[in-house]
């Protein structure tokens, strides 16, 4: 196909995307009726090669999941850059209708062939969509001087048997975000940094000790956000699970969620997160968001997200400490949105030129300025006031370069893991239903669907 030809194809997928529904099953079944089309992934499959060659002038398409934002203003504005220094290669931003789920999109997309050349992705999703095929490993385009500054978080986050599928330029942090001021009147300490980190009974007696202290419900978990669909119930909460020495799947063959998800570990941080909710200790998840801010919790379990708002309203009076250790150490999550190469005819050089653009420092924190997140690199890390060594951020690059940080589970059953786990979490949280037997329906659901695709075999569809 031309390359003409293929950008027309690619802005009339708008229309084309409105027209119907398609599942993950779709695409992890090979996005496609009959064997004609799975042999076509299959002899589409292989590495983005890069050469060092790119011959004529190539149009690379890219997409990018956010609308009308920070993010979006400042690709379009790294695009418009890049465009104006090259002469090779060409960069087509393309919209996507905002009226469906990204991801419902890309796997649209998938099964009628219209992937771009450049595709962003959440990246526990990496995993589904380079089992099916629609990914191509980059290896050979990454040099050595970007994989040793990169976190390398980054790099485990991108990895399915051990290629290289996905790089992205910022990452994600997590922790307790604290009012000292409220804890030092309340006689309670401050935990300086991993090593430190309060036990799940000890918070459980801060959080008492804060509501004595006229604070209602003193910790706010997002409760607003367990909805289905929902990604933070799995990266908020599988670290409590981590940490008690459960999982959401047996962790290294990925073949059974029974004795994992359900094992006494699991349950056992769970339950505790439940009699929090229980006792009335944590901000319930019928309101909105805005509890920490407008002072009725004086704790807030997220992200790096929230450090503008929360740095804003108590100026001089947040820090970030590190999650509650349920048994077996702090853990927190990792990852978030990646770049990826669907498999097609893209020029792997040109793709490559662009994306190691993104990659540059002044770039990275370019993105990360406008968006909040965890730079990427080390050399961003050092451009960063929030992120640095001794900046109000730096706990998050801590626990990203020291193992602390673990990533959702890497395996293609991850959208049926997350589905179950959401859905889990909110009956046992919002709901009150019983942990172990919840989690027993959750471990059944998720072992259903590896049964359904023959545990994923490693060698793909």
């Amino acid at each position: 196909m031309k390359a003409s030809q293929r950008h027309e194809g690619l802005r009339r997928i708008p229309r084309i995307l409105a027209s119907g529904t398609v599942g993950a099953a779709l695409l992890l079944a090979g996005c496609g009726g009959g064997s004609e089309g799975g042999d076509d992934r299959r002899r589409a499959r292989g590495d983005t090669t890069c050469d060092g060659r790119i011959e004529g002038t190539a149009y690379i398409t890219v997409w990018f999941h956010a609308g009308p934002s920070g993010e979006y203003n400042t690709l379009r504005r790294q695009v418009e850059d890049f465009n104006r220094t090259q002469r090779q290669v060409r960069v087509e931003l393309v919209t996507l209708p905002e009226q469906r789920p990204y991801n419902e999109l890309v796997l649209s997309a998938a099964a009628s062939g219209d992937l771009p050349d450049l595709l962003d992705f959440d990246g526990p999703r990496l995993y589904s969509y380079a089992w099916s095929g629609e990914l191509r490993p980059m290896d050979s385009c990454v040099p050595e001087r970007l994989r040793d500054d990169l976190l390398p978080s980054i790099l485990r986050q991108g990895t399915y048997e051990e290629r290289l599928y996905g790089l992205g330029t910022f990452d994600s942090g997590m922790g307790l975000y604290v009012r000292p001021s409220v804890l030092k009147e309340a006689g309670v300490r401050v935990p300086r940094g991993i090593e430190d980190a309060w036990t799940a009974e000890e918070l459980t007696g801060v959080l008492r000790t804060l509501r004595e202290r006229g604070h209602p419900t003193p910790l706010d978990l997002g409760l607003v956000h367990v909805r289905p669909g929902e990604e933070w119930p799995a990266y908020g909460f599988a670290p409590a699970v981590w940490s008690a020495g459960g999982d959401l799947i047996e962790p290294r063959t990925f073949r059974t969620a029974d004795g994992f998800l359900n094992g006494p570990e699991s349950v056992r941080a769970l339950t505790v997160l439940q009699n929090w909710v229980r006792e009335g200790l944590v901000e319930p998840g019928k309101g909105d968001e805005r509890a920490f801010l407008e002072g009725r919790s004086v704790m807030s379990w997220t992200g790096h997200w929230w450090y503008p708002d929360y740095s804003r309203a108590f100026p001089d009076d947040v820090a970030i400490v590190p999650l509650p250790d349920f048994g077996e150490g702090t853990v927190t999550g990792m990852g978030s949105w990646q770049w990826g190469v669907p498999a097609g005819d893209a020029d792997g050089d040109a793709v490559w030129r662009f994306l190691d653009h993104l990659l540059k420092p002044e770039q990275v924190h370019r993105m990360t300025t406008a968006n909040g997140a965890v730079p990427a690199t080390n050399s961003a890390v050092k451009l960063s006031a929030r992120y640095r060594a001794g900046g109000a951020e730096h706990l998050f690059i801590e626990q990203l370069r020291s193992g602390v940080a673990r990533p959702r589970p890497q395996t293609p059953a991850y959208p049926a893991v997350t589905e179950a786990f959401a859905g889990a979490f909110r009956k046992i949280m919002i709901d009150g239903a019983p942990v172990r037997a919840t989690l027993d329906a959750a471990a059944e659901a998720i072992d259903k669907d590896l049964a359904a695709h023959d545990g994923y075999p490693r060698s793909g569809p």
